[in-house]
C-alpha cells in the first residue's frame, strides 16, 4: 500500500536548533541500531517509520554495522525511502556513522581516512542516498592521528556527500581537539552524540561545557539506560525481557535491588506528573535545552507514539530535579 505522509506531521513536535547550526532536529528521533536489520519483520520496521514521520519526526540516525547483519539496517531504510520517502527526502535529516568494526581486514574499522571514506560510499549505496545529512566519526582511534580523521569528515563534505558532521563517544577533551581542527577546516562540527540518562550521566563533567562552548549540538542515545527508566523492569525482569537473554548491552546481574528501588521510586514519580517513566526519563533529558534532541530506539509504533508524548510535559520545578537527584543517589 502506498504511503502518504499525514499533512499535520508538524503541528505537535517541537524543534531545537543544533548548536550554532543553520539546521532544527526534532527533540525526538529514531535510531535504527535495533529492530531494522534483516533478522526483523520488514513490515512491522515500515510501520514503525512512517509513524515516526507522522508525528513529526524528521530525524534517523543509523551507523554503517547497525543490523544484524552488518549493513542491513542501511539497506532496510534504503528500501522504505525508495518506496515510501523519496517524495519526502528534503523533509528528512538521514545521518550514519563509521567507525566500529564493518569488514575484515585493516581497512574495516577505526578511524582512517581510507576506512571512513570507503565506508560512507557503501553506506550510501546501500541507502541509495546521494548525500546524508550527518556523517559522524562512531568512535575515536587510540592509533589514527584526529587530523586525519577529522579531515575525512571534512573530505565528505568536500565531496557532496555530507552536508554535516559529528562526533559520537569521544570524550571532553577529545571533542575539543577535534572541533578545533574541523573548524580550521572550515567544517565545524554540528553535533556530539554520547550516552546519557538519569543513569549515565558522563557528559555532565565537562563535555557538556565544551559543546556549549564550541557552540555543537546533542542527541543523546540510551535515554532509557537500555529499557531500565520505563516500567518494563518493574515487577522483576520479564523472561522476553533483553536482560532476560544473552544481550551484550543489559546483563540481569545489573538490575539489583537498588536499582529496582530507584526505578520504583521514579515511576511513582512520574505517575504524579501524569507520563509514563520513559516519558519522565526523555522529558529530564531535554531539560532546560541542555540537549538538542533524545535518540529513541523502538519495537513497535506503540512506543514511538509513547515516547513522542513525553513532549507534553517537559517543565520541572526546582523541587522535582531536586527530588530526582536524592533518588538517584
Amino acid at each position: 500500500m502506498s504511503y502518504t505522509s499525514q499533512n499535520d506531521r508538524y503541528s505537535s513536535m517541537k524543534y531545537n536548533r543544533c548548536g550554532n547550526s543553520g539546521l532544527k532536529l526534532p527533540a525526538i528521533s529514531l535510531g535504527l541500531w535495533h529492530n531494522y536489520g534483516d533478522v526483523d519483520a520488514f513490515e512491522n520496521q515500515r510501520d514503525m517509520l512512517r509513524r515516526a514521520f507522522d508525528l513529526g519526526i524528521t530525524h534517523f540516525d543509523l551507523a554503517n554495522n547497525y543490523g544484524p547483519p552488518p549493513g542491513s539496517a542501511e539497506e532496510n531504510f534504503g528500501r522504505m525511502v525508495k518506496g515510501d520517502f523519496a517524495a519526502y527526502r528534503d523533509e528528512m535529516v538521514v545521518s550514519t556513522k563509521a567507525g566500529y568494526t564493518m569488514w575484515a581486514g585493516p581497512y574495516g574499522d577505526w578511524g582512517s581516512k581510507k576506512y571512513m571514506t570507503a565506508s560512507l560510499d557503501q553506506s550510501l549505496k546501500r541507502m541509495g542516498l546521494d548525500y546524508v545529512d550527518i556523517f559522524y566519526s562512531h568512535r575515536p582511534d587510540p592509533e589514527t592521528p584526529l587530523e586525519e580523521t577529522m579531515g575525512a569528515l571534512n573530505l565528505a563534505v568536500r565531496q557532496g556527500k555530507a552536508l554535516y558532521v559529528g562526533l559520537s563517544n569521544y570524550n571532553a577533551e577529545q571533542t575539543r581537539k577535534a572541533s578545533a581542527i574541523l573548524k580550521a577546516l572550515g567544517t565545524p562540527c554540528l553535533i556530539h552524540q554520547p550516552k546519557y540518562s538519569m543513569f549515565e550521566r558522563g557528559i555532565e563533567n565537562g563535555l557538556q561545557d565544551v559543546l556549549k562552548a564550541d557552540g555543537i549540538g546533542s542527541i543523546a542515545f540510551s535515554s532509557l539506560a537500555k529499557g531500565l527508566l520505563t516500567n518494563r523492569y518493574l515487577n522483576g525482569i520479564p523472561s522476553d525481557s533483553r536482560a532476560a537473554g544473552s544481550s551484550p548491552f543489559l546483563s540481569a546481574q545489573a538490575i539489583t535491588d537498588e536499582v529496582l528501588s530507584k526505578i520504583k521510586h521514579l515511576n511513582s514519580m512520574a505517575l504524579e506528573r501524569g507520563q509514563s517513566l520513559a516519558q519522565m526519563a526523555i522529558a529530564w533529558v531535554l531539560r532546560e535545552g541542555r540537549v538538542t534532541t533524545a535518540l529513541i530506539g523502538a519495537s513497535r509504533v506503540s512506543q514511538i507514539e509513547d515516547n513522542v508524548a513525553a513532549l507534553n510535559n517537559l517543565a520541572f520545578s526546582q523541587e522535582e530535579l531536586l527530588r530526582i537527584e536524592e533518588i538517584l543517589k
